[in-house]
C-alpha cells in the first residue's frame, strides 16, 4: 500500500527492515520523501553532513545582505579601535589598587585583649579596626610572605579576629592589597585568597568535557569563545574606557563577535547566515527597546559601588549607555542560541520531508519554537534574579512592599534588563523561523535533478536504500 498524502509535519521514521541499514534510500532519485525510509540516524542531526545545497541565486541574496554588514562591522572595529585602556592614578579604592601575591608562612593563636603584634585585619588594607573588639576566642596571628614584586621576601604580620568569615592558614596562598604612602608595617594586608588554581582546573575540566562530546565542534566552539574574549577584552572594555559611545562599541563588537562565533562553529553556510541575520534582527529590536525604556525610565546605570568607581574614575562614559551596552552584550549568547536551533530545525524538517511549503515549515518550526520560548524566557529571568539575590533579600528585610522594591533604580535596572532581552529572544523565534523557511523552500531543486553526490544521503552499508513498500 502506497502512502497518498503527506501531512503536514514530518512523521516519525518507520521501522527498518533487517538489511536495509538506517540510512535513507535514494531520496535525490525517487522523488520527495513521503514514501522514503528516512532514517533519523543522518538527516535530523544537526551535527552530521553538509547541510542541504542552496541555490546560486538564494545564495546571492544572503551575500548581497551579510557582505555589507560585515564590511559595516570591520569598518566599526578600526573606526572605534581604542589602542588600550587610558592611564590612570590608582585611587586604592576597591578593585583599583595594587595587588601582590604571598604566603601564610605561619599562623599563631594569641589573646584577643591583649592584641597581636602589627598589621590590620585580613581584608583591612586601610589599617582601620585594628585594635580587636572581642573575646569570642583567640585570635590569630598570621605572618605572611610577600611572593612577587619588588618587595619579594619580604614578611608582615595579620591579625585574624575569630568572627572573621575568612581565615587563614598555614600554606594559604593569598592575595595582599599594597598601599606605598602608608607606613611601613601597614603597606601590606591581605585582601583575598589566591584562586587561580582551582578556578583554572574547573576551566580545565569544562574544555575536556567540550571537546570529549562535541569532538571537533567542540573544538571549534573553544575557539570561538576565546575570540569572543579577546574582542571583550581588547576592543568593547577599553573603547568604553576611551570615551567611545558605549551603544555603538557594543553594537560593532556584539555583531563581530556573532559573526566570528557562528561562523566558526557551524560553517560558511546559508543555514548559518540564516541565523545570522535573525540574530541581527532580534539585537536590533532589543538595542531600539533598551534604549527606550531606558531613557523613559530615567535609569542612570550608576547604582552600585562599582559603577560608582567606574564613573569617578572616567566622568565621561555614559553609564546609561553602559547599561544598554549590558543589555546587548548579555542577550547575545541565549540569542545564538535560539536562532540557531530554530534554523537547523527548520532545515531538518525540510531534509524530512522536502515537499512541505514554506507555511507548513514554519507552522512545524514555530511549534519546536514554543517550546524553546518558554524554557529559554525561564532561564534568563532565573538568572539575573540570581545575580540580584543578595539585593532582594535587602529589600525583604526590610519588608518593603513589592511596588517600592519593584521601582527603586536598583531592581528596576534588572527587571528592564531581563524583560527587554526577554522580547528579543521571543521575537527571534518567528523571526528567524520564518526566514529559515522562506529560504529553504524557495530553493527546491527543479524536477528529474539529482542532489549532489557529496550531499546526498548514503545507504548504511548492508542495505541497497530501496523505496519502501507499504
Amino acid at each position: 500500500m502506497t502512502t497518498t498524502q503527506q501531512p503536514p509535519y514530518p512523521p516519525p521514521g518507520p521501522p527498518h527492515r533487517p538489511g536495509s541499514g538506517p540510512g535513507r534510500g535514494d531520496g535525490g532519485e525517487h522523488g520527495s520523501g513521503g514514501g522514503h525510509g528516512h532514517g533519523h540516524g543522518h538527516s535530523h542531526s544537526h551535527s552530521h553532513g553538509p547541510a542541504a545545497p542552496v541555490s546560486k541565486h538564494l545564495r546571492k541574496v544572503i551575500a548581497a545582505i551579510l557582505i555589507p554588514f560585515s564590511v559595516a562591522v570591520v569598518v566599526g572595529l578600526v573606526a572605534l579601535w581604542p589602542g588600550g585602556a587610558p592611564p590612570h592614578q590608582r585611587t586604592g579604592v576597591g578593585f583599583d589598587r595594587q595587588t601582590q601575591q604571598a604566603t601564610v608562612t605561619q599562623v599563631t593563636s594569641v589573646s584577643c585583649k591583649a592584641g597581636g603584634g602589627q598589621g590590620a585585619p585580613a581584608g583591612d588594607p586601610s589599617g582601620a579596626g585594628a585594635a580587636p573588639q572581642d573575646d569570642k576566642g583567640p585570635c590569630k596571628k598570621a605572618t605572611v610572605r610577600v611572593d612577587t614584586g619588588k618587595d619579594r621576601g619580604r614578611t608582615f604580620t595579620e591579625l585574624v579576629q575569630p568572627d572573621q568569615t575568612r581565615q587563614l592558614a598555614q600554606g594559604d596562598k593569598v592575595v595582599v592589597a599594597y598601599e606605598p604612602t602608608a607606613p611601613k608595617d601597614l603597606q601590606y594586608a591581605v585582601t583575598d585568597l589566591d584562586r587561580k588554581f582551582p578556578m583554572a582546573l574547573l576551566a580545565g575540566i569544562f574544555a575536556i568535557a567540550v571537546v570529549v562530546v562535541g569532538r571537533l565542534r567542540g573544538v571549534m566552539a573553544l575557539v570561538a569563545l576565546a575570540v569572543s574574549f579577546l574582542v571583550l577584552t581588547l576592543f568593547i572594555l577599553p573603547a568604553v574606557l576611551q570615551g567611545s559611545n558605549p551603544l555603538l562599541v557594543a553594537v560593532v563588537g556584539s555583531s563581530a563577535i556573532m559573526l566570528i562565533a557562528l561562523y566558526m562553529c557551524h560553517g560558511l553556510s546559508a543555514r548559518t547566515s540564516v541565523a545570522v541575520l535573525g540574530t541581527l534582527v532580534s539585537l536590533l529590536l532589543i538595542g531600539v527597546l533598551g534604549s527606550l525604556f531606558i531613557g523613559w525610565a530615567a535609569l542612570t546605570g550608576n547604582t552600585d559601588d562599582s559603577t560608582g568607581l567606574i564613573h569617578g574614575l572616567y566622568p565621561s562614559i555614559d553609564m546609561s549607555g553602559l547599561l544598554l551596552a549590558g543589555v546587548i552584550i548579555g542577550s547575545l549568547g541565549v540569542l545564538d542560541d535560539v536562532t540557531v536551533t530554530q534554523t537547523s530545525a527548520v532545515w531538518e524538517l525540510h531534509e524530512a520531508n522536502p515537499s512541505m511549503g514554506w507555511r507548513a515549515l514554519y507552522r512545524a518550526g514555530i511549534r519546536i519554537g514554543r517550546d524553546h520560548i518558554a524554557s529559554v524566557v525561564n532561564t534568563l529571568v532565573l538568572a539575573y534574579a540570581g545575580a540580584a539575590l543578595p539585593l532582594l533579600l535587602l529589600f525583604s528585610i526590610a519588608q518593603s512592599g513589592v511596588g517600592t522594591v519593584a521601582t527603586s533604580e536598583l531592581v528596576a535596572e534588572e527587571i528592564v534588563r531581563t524583560l527587554v532581552g526577554s522580547i528579543g529572544l521571543v521575537a527571534a523565534v518567528p523571526v528567524t523561523t520564518a526566514l529559515a523557511a522562506l529560504v529553504v523552500s524557495a530553493d527546491r531543486p527543479a524536477p528529474g535533478t539529482a542532489a549532489p553526490a557529496g550531499d546526498r544521503p548514503v545507504a548504511a552499508p548492508g542495505g541497497r536504500g530501496r523505496r519502501r513498500k507499504r
